[in-house]
């Protein structure tokens, strides 16, 4: 299995804006309809990665616990679903649903905006302060498929706890590690 690292967005980016397809409402979802009010996470993942499938549950967790607090949520899968069908958005409505997410999951059919973010893997997490400032970018935890450790979701956790508490985020972050985007030929 590839295990590709974040490319680690310098903190303070302001968050690219994108208008994107909920694959499950077939609505068009723009970052600001998304914004929270004291921050948005922004996820890419996509369907068949193990790395994800490993941690879908606490993505899920995440979104139930945290949305009703502030931090506005959505997930972008920007796969090339030529060369990897699984990934088509029929079939992410259906892991959606599958999965109980509580928010959108968005298809990325150009992938600029992954290139816009520099989204180098999936999973591949970016949150942002309520002024759209990046001040987290990294992995969920420690735990990857068949490491034994347990999904806590610990580092992001702590992460949208010292956004929501008003609380310095520590500058020290774990890359997030994971299969990579599968690009189009044309990139």
């Amino acid at each position: 299995m590839p295990r590709t690292p974040s490319n680690m967005l310098p903190l303070g980016t302001k968050a690219p804006s994108f208008s994107l397809m909920d694959t499950v409402t077939n609505k068009s979802v723009s970052l600001q309809e998304l914004k929270g009010d004291v921050g948005t996470l922004i996820m890419f993942i996509c369907n068949h990665c193990p790395f994800v499938i490993h941690i879908n549950p606490e993505i899920s967790r995440l979104g139930k616990e945290y949305q009703s607090k502030g931090i506005g949520f959505a997930a972008i899968s920007s796969n090339d679903v030529e060369n990897y069908p699984q990934d088509a958005p029929h079939l992410m409505k259906q892991n959606a649903i599958d999965q109980e997410y509580t928010f959108p999951y968005l298809y990325d059919q150009t992938q600029e905006v992954a290139k816009a973010y520099d989204a180098a893997c999936t999973p591949d997490f970016y949150l942002f302060d309520a002024d759209l400032k990046l001040v987290y970018r990294g992995q969920l935890d420690d735990s990857r498929p068949g490491n034994g450790l347990p999904i806590t979701g610990e580092d992001l956790r702590n992460a949208i706890e010292s956004l929501l508490n008003g609380e310095t985020i520590s500058e020290h972050q774990k890359p997030s590690i994971g299969c990579n985007i599968k690009w189009t030929n044309s990139f």
